[in-house]
C-alpha cells in the first residue's frame, strides 16, 4: 500500500505542477495570438481529452512525468495561409521570449501563492532549543552550550529548526565559519572545511553535532500492535516501564534504545500496573532499516507527553504581509536551488544528492501524510525547483529556447537550424545523463 500511496502522491504532485507550468505557456501564447493545438498533462497514450471552441485539444496522458503545449508552427508542419498570423514562429522575438518564460513564471507565482497561503493560515514551528551537543563534534569544538535557543545563523534571524536547517543547507560545500547566535546574546564560530561535500542526503544538524531539545517522554505504554512482541510479553496499555534487566528506565527513549540493541534477546522487564510491580519477559523482534542496520522492535506506542509552554509556536501574518513573506521565501528557495546546482558543477556538492521520480514520490507521500502544511510546503519547493531548472540555458529547456531568442534579438536574425539541432542533441544527452544519475541514486537509496 505504501508504494501505491507514493505513486498516487507523485501523480498528484506532478499533475498540479505540470498543469501550472504548461498553463503559463498556454495563457501567454493565447494572449500573443498564437493558436494552441494541444495542451497535454503527461505523455504517451491519451486517457482523456476534449477540444474547446478554439480548436485546442486538452488531454491527460498515461505517463505523468511532464507535459507540453503544442502550438501552430511552420517549422513542424505546413500552415494554412489564413492561419499564418497565428503561427508561433511568425510572432515577434519578444512575444516568443514571453511565451517560453511564462511556464517557469507560472511555477514561481504558484510557489508564492502556496507560501502566502501557509503564512496566512499559520505555520507551526518548533523552537530551535539546543538539547545536547555531541562530544568531539564541530559544535563541541566551538564550545556551543546545550540549553539556549538559536536565534541567528550567519547573522540571519531564525525562529524554528526549519529556519536553522535552511540556513545551514546554504553552507554545504563551504570552507570557513558558521556563526551561531543564541538567545543569551552569545555568538559561536563553527569551523567547517568543504563541509558535507561528499555527503549523500546530508543531515546538517547531526553533522554539526547539534541535537534538538525534546521533552523527556515518560515510559507509559499507550497502545500495542496486535500479535507483536510487546503484546506477547503480556504488556498492556497504561503500563509504566520501571526497569529493564535491572536498569532504571526514566524516559521512553531509554526503553527504545534498549530494545533496539537487543533484537532476539530476552529482556527482564518490571512494569507498574494498578499500583503493583509486575515482572515480564520481553523478546524484541528484529527488522532491517533502509541503511542495512538490524534493530529490535516490539510494537509498543508511547503516550504522548504535554509539551512545555512555548515549545511549539504558530506564526501567521495578515494577507498583505503574507504576500511579501511568500515572495521572500520563494526567492530564498530559488537562490538555494541555484547555489546547489553551482556547487555540484564545482564539485563542492556530491551528485549523490540528485533525486529522481522515486525519491519525489516517497517525499510527496510522506508530506501528504504529515498534513496540509507539509504538503503545500513540498509543492511550493518542487515548483520553485521546476522553475529554476527550466530556466537553465540548456537547449530543449525553456531557458535554452530563451537563450536562442535572446541571441536573435541581439544579432537581428534567428540562430541557424544547424546550431539549434546540435544544441538539441547536446541538451537531450545532458538531460538523459542527469536522469540516469538521479534514477540510479533513487534505486541506491531503496
Amino acid at each position: 500500500m505504501s508504494v501505491l500511496y507514493s505513486v498516487l502522491a507523485l501523480m498528484v504532485t506532478l499533475g498540479i505542477l505540470v498543469t501550472v507550468h504548461e498553463y503559463g505557456h498556454y495563457w501567454v501564447a493565447r494572449r500573443c495570438g498564437v493558436k494552441v493545438l494541444k495542451f497535454s498533462v503527461g505523455f504517451g497514450k491519451v486517457l482523456w481529452s476534449r477540444t474547446d471552441k478554439n480548436g485546442t485539444e486538452f488531454a491527460v496522458a498515461a505517463i505523468p512525468l511532464g507535459g507540453y503545449v503544442k502550438m501552430l508552427d511552420e517549422r513542424e508542419a505546413p500552415v494554412e495561409e489564413a492561419l499564418l498570423d497565428q503561427a508561433f514562429n511568425r510572432k515577434s522575438v519578444w512575444q516568443r521570449m514571453a511565451v517560453v518564460l511564462a511556464g517557469p513564471a507560472a511555477n514561481i507565482l504558484f510557489a508564492i501563492f502556496a507560501y502566502w497561503l501557509m503564512f496566512v493560515i499559520g505555520i507551526t514551528q518548533v523552537k530551535p532549543i539546543i538539547g545536547d551537543v555531541v562530544e568531539g563534534s564541530i559544535a563541541a569544538q566551538a564550545k556551543l552550550p546545550s540549553g539556549p535557543e538559536i536565534t541567528q545563523v550567519d547573522n540571519k534571524q531564525v525562529s524554528s529548526w526549519q529556519d536553522v536547517s535552511y540556513q545551514l543547507l546554504t553552507r554545504i560545500g563551504d570552507t570557513g565559519e558558521i556563526k551561531i547566535g543564541l538567545d543569551n546574546g552569545q555568538f559561536y564560530q563553527l569551523n567547517i572545511e568543504r563541509w558535507l561535500s561528499d555527503a549523500e542526503e546530508p543531515s546538517v544538524l547531526a553533522e554539526l553535532g547539534i541535537e534538538p531539545y525534546r521533552p523527556k517522554i515518560a515510559p507509559i505504554i499507550k497502545e500495542l500492535q496486535p500479535g507483536l512482541a510487546a503484546e506477547q510479553a503480556g504488556l498492556k496499555a497504561g503500563d509504566v516501564v520501571n526497569q529493564i534487566d535491572g536498569q532504571m528506565i526514566e524516559h521512553w527513549q531509554q526503553f527504545v534504545e534498549k530494545v533496539q540493541v537487543n533484537a532476539g534477546k530476552a529482556l527482564s522487564l518490571q512494569v507498574k500496573r494498578d499500583d503493583q510491580n509486575i515482572e515480564l519477559t520481553l523478546i524484541p523482534a528484529s527488522r532491517t532499516l533502509d541503511n542495512g542496520e538490524t534493530v529490535g522492535f516490539v510494537g509498543a506506542m508511547v503516550q504522548a507527553p504535554e509539551l512545555p509552554e512555548g515549545f511549539i509556536r504558530t506564526v501567521s501574518f495578515n494577507p498583505l504581509t503574507a504576500i511579501y513573506m511568500g515572495a521572500e521565501k520563494t526567492w530564498d528557495m530559488s537562490v538555494v536551488t541555484l547555489q546547489s546546482i553551482g556547487k555540484m558543477l564545482q564539485g563542492l556538492l556530491s551528485v549523490k544528492n540528485l533525486s529522481g521520480p522515486i525519491t519525489i514520490a516517497k517525499v510527496a507521500n510522506a508530506s501528504a501524510q504529515a498534513g496540509f502544511e507539509a504538503f503545500i510546503s513540498f509543492l511550493a519547493y518542487i515548483s520553485v525547483m521546476l522553475a529554476v531548472v527550466n530556466l537553465l540555458p540548456i537547449p530543449v529547456l525553456d531557458g535554452g529556447h530563451f537563450l536562442y531568442y535572446l541571441i536573435e534579438a541581439v544579432k537581428g536574425s534567428p540562430v541557424s537550424e544547424k546550431v539549434q539541432l546540435m544544441g538539441m542533441k547536446l541538451g537531450m544527452s545532458l538531460l538523459l545523463m542527469i536522469m540516469v544519475v538521479a534514477i540510479f541514486n533513487d534505486i541506491s537509496r531503496l
